[in-house]
């Protein structure tokens, strides 16, 4: 018995578990969020397959593949995809197009007794419904985006409000040249995924506009949709008033309270190092924006506040430098940037204000 599922955005707005069954190095190229590797071949028995395919046709191939992948290697793999099925049964599997490789996979399964329903059109067939409901779902959203000087808490807003999408989560990055993060960034196309997603499971809320963080076209190194950055271009914003005290204040625990305790429990004895090389090198990336003398001076004041950190634990001169660097480069910069793209600006206020504005008037 085949089964196969085609509806595709049930299988995303549930976050069902799927089974990926190509090679991985497949999957690195782009995945989907709740989808695990768990190929039919590896890379090298795939390569050998697709050689064999060319030089002696599809027949020749398939019996390869089934020689690769027989006796003991094919009983672990059938046991960690009855396993997989079992503790996740409202999930599917897939292939690239549906074809062989998760047809092959299910029969194995049903053999074994276990019956486990794959994507009609596979991995492909996903990742073109969610492309053409990526543009779907930008066309036809009232797009609102948040702006306000670096550190003003944009991020802890967006958390506070089920319409919005948070883009630099989706990118894991915070957008500036601090903005990295200790894991890496995902692929473009797994970021698209999961916007794509993050666009499918909001709609339908009513008169609520799609909240965004006002952002350039990239975000770290993943780029937003094209049709994305057109409407943001033009899109009404909201402003996040905050105090310098109050940004200087979250910069600081994001950047160096935070970081560094995330350093120390991924490497406690080099966590240290780590962190003093992610400040002094995002400080870098912007040396030709500051300019060498303002560039110099920073750098001697973080330089300076990691040496007493690191000697007596006290992290308090890292403000300094923070604040210089909002006062004299962020805030100019935002200011600029506002000023070189005015838009209509629906609303000025801090987080409480944005908020009762927002219920008064979306509800």
């Amino acid at each position: 018995m085949s089964v196969e599922f085609d509806d595709y955005r049930q299988v995303f707005v549930s976050d069902a578990p799927l089974m990926d069954l190509r090679a991985p190095a497949e999957f690195a190229k782009g995945a989907f969020p709740t989808a695990s590797s768990l190929p039919l071949m590896t890379d090298e028995e795939r390569a050998k397959v697709g050689t064999c395919y060319k030089q002696q046709g599809q027949q020749t191939a398939i019996n390869l593949g089934y020689k690769l992948v027989s006796g003991d290697i094919k009983a672990e793999r059938l046991a960690r995809w009855c396993e997989f099925a079992k503790a996740n049964p409202q999930g599917y599997l897939y292939c690239w197009r549906g074809g062989l490789r998760s047809q092959i996979t299910q029969s194995w399964m049903q053999e074994a007794g276990v019956v486990y329903p794959r994507i009609k059109g596979g991995y492909k067939a996903l990742r073109q419904y969610l492309l053409s409901e990526l543009e779907v779902q930008i066309a036809g959203c009232e797009l609102v985006l948040l702006a306000g000087r670096t550190g003003s808490g944009k991020t802890q807003l967006l958390q506070a409000l089920d319409n919005a999408v948070d883009l630099e989560k989706l990118a894991a990055h915070r957008g500036s040249s601090f903005g990295a993060l200790l894991q890496p960034q995902p692929s473009q196309i797994n970021f698209e995924n999961q916007l794509a997603i993050s666009l499918l499971k909001r709609n339908g809320r009513g008169n609520q506009p799609l909240i965004l963080e006002d952002e350039c076209g990239h975000i770290g190194s993943v780029m937003l949709p094209f049709s994305l950055r057109e409407k943001m271009r033009t899109a009404p914003v909201l402003i996040l008033d905050c105090s310098l005290d109050e940004r200087v204040e979250r910069i600081f625990d994001e950047y160096v309270v935070a970081r560094l305790a995330l350093s120390l429990k991924l490497d406690a004895e080099s966590g240290f190092q780590h962190f003093s090389d992610y400040l002094l090198s995002s400080l870098q990336r912007i040396r030709r924006r500051l300019g060498s003398e303002a560039h110099q001076q920073l750098d001697i004041q973080m330089r300076d506040a990691l040496a007493v950190q690191e000697r007596t634990g006290d992290a308090a001169l890292h403000r300094q430098w923070i604040t210089r660097l909002l006062r004299d480069y962020y805030d100019p910069m935002y200011d600029y940037q506002l000023s070189k793209r005015p838009r209509q600006v629906l609303f000025q206020g801090d987080q409480q204000a944005i908020l009762a504005w927002l219920k008064a008037r979306f509800g």
